[in-house]
């Protein structure tokens, strides 16, 4: 079931799409580069899925006028920079960084044009100093801003009134601008709540579960936070919450498709889509200064309610009416 009524969040007129008429692709073959930070599973490819098609849509025909190259990490840091050099020696004429740690290890990238997507916070990150006008080589399309940290705290607990401990479990070798990224807003959450925070930090599968039961106490909930390796291994915490009885909050709908109880967060493969408009430009001529960073603006809310029966949940209707999609 779905619902369009989604939460905007104003970017600001600065980040306004500048409008130019199209440019039509020329008949040289192009060669674009994908490095994604994520495994080839059913996820990870309906976003080059989605992001070759856009450009099909834009005239890039696949084997005609354009060429792709795509790598994927599979969550693993140790290939990240091991893939961006075997990349950029190819010399595409642009190349997508779908992550933080992807568009980190193609930093000193200075010859290639780069456009990222799902990257958090792209100054700290230290890939542009003015989002506004990019002034190096990296542009692209942010997948959070800060209060969303908030919102979650929020919606948990409309979903479980009782929760008293919020646990924040990411993946700190992964991502490890998450957490201090969504701190302030989750610190000022957990005090109108009257919720004490507690870090779960994982990096394997064994440890997800070992962090998940020891969690497993009264009044404890959880917040599953974008990264790598949660993103791999969505089932597994789903599953987990599940066995030890945890109601949780993920970062996108995939999670809550998998089995989560609820996700709030962008369409990542929306975000996909747009980055391929970005891609494009690039391709026609523009100029990275002329493409601002692009904040998000639209914001979806999933909830499953198998996983809520599973937990014993009795979801609001006030709170099931605001949801974009629900998973029956």
């Amino acid at each position: 079931m779905r619902r369009r009524d989604v939460i905007t969040l104003l970017a600001g007129g600065a980040l306004a799409w500048p409008f130019v008429a199209h440019t039509q692709p020329t008949d040289r073959v192009r060669r674009v580069g994908l490095l994604i930070g994520m495994a080839d599973d059913r996820e990870g490819l309906l976003r080059v899925a989605a992001f070759k098609h856009r450009l099909r849509e834009l005239g890039w025909i696949e084997g005609k006028n354009i060429q792709f190259e795509v790598r994927w990490t599979g969550g693993d840091g140790g290939r990240v920079r091991a893939l961006a050099d075997e990349l950029t020696a190819m010399g595409p004429d642009v190349i997508l960084a779908a992550s933080t740690p992807v568009a980190m290890a193609l930093r000193n990238t200075r010859s290639i044009p780069i456009v990222f997507a799902v990257v958090t916070d792209p100054i700290n990150a230290g890939l542009l100093a003015n989002p506004n006008r990019p002034e190096g080589n990296f542009t692209g399309f942010t997948n959070f801003e800060p209060s969303i940290g908030g919102k979650w705290l929020e919606i948990l607990k409309e979903l479980a009134p009782s929760i008293t401990r919020l646990a924040i479990v990411f993946d700190p070798a992964n991502r490890p601008d998450l957490s201090p990224h969504y701190r302030p807003s989750l610190e000022a959450a957990a005090r109108k709540f009257g919720v004490t925070l507690i870090d779960a930090p994982v990096h394997t599968p064994a440890e997800i579960e070992r962090a998940v039961a020891h969690l497993a106490q009264p009044s404890t909930g959880v917040i599953v936070l974008p990264d790598s390796t949660t993103a791999q291994h969505r089932e597994l915490l789903a599953a987990s919450m599940a066995e030890h009885h945890l109601p949780a909050i993920y970062p996108y709908n995939y999670f809550a498709r998998s089995g989560g109880l609820a996700s709030y967060g962008i369409d990542t493969v929306e975000l996909f889509r747009r980055s391929a408009v970005y891609v494009d430009r690039i391709l026609n001529g523009w100029k990275i200064a002329d493409l601002p960073v692009q904040m998000p603006t639209k914001f979806e809310f999933v909830v499953n309610l198998k996983a809520a029966k599973a937990l014993e949940l009795d979801i609001p209707p006030s709170l099931l009416a605001r949801a974009d999609e629900v998973i029956e």
